[in-house]
């Protein structure tokens, strides 16, 4: 492996500099016309069809229009033409060099680093492998790498692939490929099962013909109610909550894919009857809040929640964060410095709730959860705060794994949360 410090052949010196996720999905976010942004890409690309910036622009606004399968195509044609692409950093001054690590795939593929370094010093190298590709003989010289590859059935072969690669890595390297292997959601169900204060409930991945001769031979062994879900599916597509055998019939009916997770239904509302799904980030292995939803609805998404028409949903996220540390991270002190130390993550997302008897209920564990400081100003201004205290310290993570020698594993996991 040869670290190149003059990388412009890599980067695509030559054409208009990547605009990047983060950037656009804000744009997305605020309601700008896509289709004009599409529109210039296009034109880009008809002037210079090797243009790699604005193939990886092209793909990732088709993706945030809910054009997957054209954004796939546009993303395989810049992933032709070269594998690296830099975003550098937002100050104009380089602090961090980081390496990050990426499958291709859609947007759920990957942790969206983008969003972790937006309008910091950390300048960004993203290097995509695609299951053929050869590793680049050079890369850009870096401070550290980040694996950003997220568990998926499709990513599992790619993980195993880097796993001795990176143990020789002449960088630190965080956020390991072995360990983000293990969050799958039966993985993850095994993984934590038995910590003191937490609830997982037991996961179980079962194909297709298997479920559908579980139920209909002996019913009472499933323990309705039980949720299902696709596996690798995200934000939900999928997910439903059974309550008898007819119900599973109906599911596989609605319903192509050919395996599923399976884990027991727990009722977690509040005395008030709304639940409330709390989104933390381990940062090595410290508690960080970034959001709380509230709905009367059990699956809940923060999109679809109503925390944008409820004021009194707002005061009460806002009132999580300025008490997070004395309140929820006190309560669950013992249960969070434990996960942290199984999981053994520099960076890993937690979706999660409380039981009615106080206890954590772990709904998922995931290194690629998307965090960002997307929300209006105006109308969230309690969460600018809190989300700059999310990137400051996972920029400081970053600049203490540097510090650390190459290939080590080295963490304060097991360490109380800070409170």
């Amino acid at each position: 492996m040869i670290l190149e410090t003059a990388s412009g052949s890599l980067i695509g010196n030559g054409s208009e500099p990547l605009v990047g996720l983060a950037t656009l999905a804000r744009k997305a976010f605020a309601g700008d016309d896509l289709r004009t942004i599409k529109a210039g890409l296009l034109e880009r690309l008809r002037r210079n069809e090797d243009d790699a910036n604005a193939l990886l622009d092209l793909s990732t606004v088709l993706h945030l229009m809910g054009q997957r399968r054209l954004g796939l195509s546009a993303q395989a044609l810049a992933l032709d033409l070269r594998q690296m692409y830099r975003l550098p950093s937002a100050t104009g001054s380089t602090g961090i060099r980081l390496l990050g690590i990426f499958s291709p795939g859609d947007l759920t593929e990957n942790n969206a680093l983008e969003f972790l370094v937006e309008r910091s010093d950390v300048r960004l190298d993203m290097l995509y492998l695609r299951p053929g590709d050869r590793f680049p003989e050079t890369v850009p010289d870096h401070d550290l790498a980040m694996l950003a590859i997220c568990e998926t059935d499709r990513n599992r072969p790619l993980l195993e692939r880097l796993e001795p690669l990176l143990k020789s890595w002449p960088r630190p390297v965080i956020c390991a490929p072995d360990r983000i292997a293990r969050l799958s959601r039966d993985g993850a169900s095994r993984l934590l099962q038995s910590v003191p204060g937490t609830v997982m409930p037991v996961t179980a991945r079962i194909d297709r013909r298997t479920l559908a001769r579980a139920a209909r031979i002996d019913g009472k062994a499933i323990g309705f109610p039980v949720i299902v879900r696709p596996v690798d599916s995200q934000k939900g597509s999928g997910l439903q909550r059974i309550d008898d055998l007819k119900g599973i019939a109906d599911y596989l009916e609605a319903h192509a894919e050919p395996a599923f997770y399976v884990s027991r239904y727990v009722d977690y509302r509040g005395p008030d009857g709304l639940f409330r799904k709390y989104r933390i980030v381990l940062i090595d292995g410290r508690p960080y809040a970034c959001h709380m939803a509230i709905s009367d609805r059990w699956v809940v998404h923060y999109m679809s929640a109503g925390m944008l028409e409820s004021p009194s949903k707002r005061a009460e996220e806002a009132q999580f964060f300025a008490t997070f540390d004395a309140g929820f991270t006190r309560r669950h002190r013992h249960a969070l410095c434990s996960i942290a130390g199984r999981l053994g993550l520099e960076y890993v997302g937690i979706d999660c709730g409380e039981t009615p008897e106080g206890d954590l209920l772990i709904f998922e564990v995931d290194s690629g959860m998307t965090v960002h400081s997307m929300d209006s100003v105006e109308i969230f201004s309690y969460k600018q705060p809190q989300m700059a205290k999310v990137f400051g310290a996972f920029r400081q993570m970053l600049v203490e794994a540097s510090a650390r020698a190459p290939c080590s594993r080295v963490s304060t996991f097991a360490r109380e949360p800070r409170l």
